[in-house]
């Protein structure tokens, strides 16, 4: 059904990852500003929902979350993992 429509799969694609993007950005304003602050939980968690480019990219783009070795080995595990299991169906 989903490779009938690609087009369904890069818009979420797009969009998870904009939005990944734009909640590194969020939180690391917030850090700065000293204020409530976006859960790690939930970056990691639309990182595992398809965003783990945005997320990666965020976190070099602000500088966000790159001293902490959860993130700088998660995220890239994550987006490895997303790779496998792409090629996985593909290729099955």
């Amino acid at each position: 059904m989903l490779q009938d429509n690609p087009l369904i799969i890069i818009c979420y694609l797009l969009i998870i990852n904009l939005l990944a993007f734009a909640l590194f950005g969020i939180d690391k304003r917030r850090a700065s500003k000293h204020r409530y602050r976006i859960s790690e939980a939930a970056l990691f968690s639309v990182a595992l929902l398809g965003g783990s480019i945005g997320a990666w990219a965020g976190m070099y783009a602000f500088r966000h979350k790159t001293a902490h070795w959860y993130f700088v080995v998660g995220i890239p595990l994550i987006l490895l993992a997303q790779i496998a299991v792409v090629l996985w169906y593909y290729l099955n």
